[in-house]
């Protein structure tokens, strides 16, 4: 095992790392930006490195600074958490050339799966579903009007090296293609340095089913059950749940086994998580998250794992602990990604924290980095904190769920809290009836 651990990252993730290592016995070492120096995961790790000032790209993503980070403290390994560097296959590589550990897994399968066109060809290798679609990029309107023709429209356009949304068009009919493709490659462009699109089938109204993985690098791997993400404004997720509603657990065990099966065979380390779209009693595969998710601590709820513990483990060297059969699951769990913007135009909302109250009581988990005087940087993801609410049964969550909002106050700046209260109250939403386009159309219906 580890003595110490240098965490690549900040806010609520940074801290959800920290706490995982502190149980371990392991010691921390927080790196920050200028922005940061009062950020609690500073506060409260046993050393901390300045790596810049607040550009990401010049603190967060500055990879020479967290090599030296690494090499001043001593630390052995680094967590990435997600976001930042945590899909960076050269970042892996600089690590393992200065024998420092990527808590993650290796930089092969990074860059495998963070090639959308690679990580299709390499899911339809290994037995898992794929949404049918172009077998690479699309060079021109002529090629592209030849495979909407023979997958049929709607057709979806989306960058190879695409995310959140950016580089992705649909096309309904033969008239609208080359408008989209353009855009589309046009964005990538903007976003990603490459404007490489592949075409795919546009699924009308499925859902966003997603199955966590752990493997141990060494030929063993489980699955830990799915989540459902289907509720996502412009393909951000905002409210993710376990079990999903729309499945039963023989279509659980059948996916989860394939893809768990497809891990061994990938000799796959650590956690990621496998995305597909759902409809009509079909899986299809849209892309891999070689990384822990933002919504882990829905699937920790279900099976009394720590999920940043087992990937501290099996990145030690250590043999994955569990079967399949060891794996259970009790209860029902949702999460709500509270974020400082305001509930209805989504407008960043920085600034000083006046006060915090945070809900309790059983089955409640609240993992967030601010407190009462924090300020809030204007120059990072607006997520400050996540509830995570437990029940028995998916009612009994509800319940909760419903409850513990109605006591979650964050003063100071604008939240997404006032959003969930509706939400929670909504008859599709307590049906557990919506699709990946629910929210889009109830975020269009007046307020009441």
């Amino acid at each position: 095992m580890f003595d110490k651990i240098l965490i690549a990252n900040r806010g609520e993730i940074a801290l959800r790392v920290m706490r995982a290592c502190r149980e371990l016995g392991i010691q921390t070492v927080a790196v920050h930006s200028t922005a940061d120096e009062e950020a609690m995961h500073v506060r409260l790790a046993d050393e901390s490195v300045c790596v810049g000032p607040p550009p990401a790209r010049d603190s967060y993503l500055n990879i020479p600074a967290i090599v030296s980070a690494c090499e001043i403290t001593g630390a052995e390994a680094v967590h990435p958490g997600y976001g930042f560097l945590s899909e960076n296959a050269r970042f892996a590589e600089i690590l393992t050339e200065h024998g420092i550990k990527f808590i993650g897994p290796s930089a092969e399968h990074i860059r495998v799966m963070g090639d959308k066109i690679e990580a299709k060809r390499t899911a339809k290798a290994l037995g898992i579903p794929v949404v049918p679609g172009s077998e690479g990029g699309v060079a021109d309107v002529s090629q592209a009007r030849m495979l909407a023709r023979d997958i049929g429209y709607p057709v979806l356009i989306k960058a190879t090296a695409g995310g959140g949304g950016r580089g992705m068009k649909v096309a309904h009919s033969e008239a609208d293609l080359e408008t989209a493709l353009a855009t589309a490659q046009s964005e990538a462009k903007a976003a990603f340095g490459n404007d490489e699109v592949y075409i795919e089938k546009y699924l009308s109204t499925p859902r966003h089913i997603e199955i966590q993985v752990l493997g141990d690098g060494q030929g063993r791997a489980v699955h830990l059950g799915e989540r459902d993400c289907s509720l996502q404004r412009r393909h951000q997720k905002v409210w993710e749940e376990a079990h999903s509603p729309a499945l039963n657990s023989a279509q659980r065990e059948e996916i989860g086994g394939r893809v768990a099966q497809a891990m061994r065979e990938l000799g796959y380390e650590g956690v990621g998580t496998v995305e597909f779209l759902y409809e009509n009693g079909q899986f299809y595969f849209i892309e891999m998250n070689t990384r822990l998710q933002v919504e882990h601590p829905v699937t920790e709820m279900l099976t009394g794992l720590d999920l940043v513990q087992e990937q501290i483990s099996v990145a030690s060297g250590a043999a994955l602990k569990y079967a399949q059969s060891d794996i259970s699951f009790s209860g029902h769990a949702i999460e709500c990604r509270i974020n400082a913007e305001n509930p209805h135009s989504f407008a960043p909302s920085p600034g000083r924290v006046d006060a915090v109250h945070v809900p309790g009581g059983l089955g409640v988990r609240i993992d967030s980095a601010i407190y009462a005087g924090y300020r809030i940087p204007p120059y990072y993801d607006s997520l400050i904190g996540k509830l995570i609410v437990f029940g028995k049964t998916r009612t009994e969550c509800l319940m909760r769920l419903r409850r513990a909002l109605s006591e979650y106050v964050i003063e100071g700046v604008e939240t997404t809290i006032p959003l969930f209260q509706r939400l929670v109250g909504e008859s599709d939403i307590i049906d557990g009836h919506y699709d990946i386009h629910w929210l889009e159309h109830f975020l269009h219906r007046p307020s009441p």
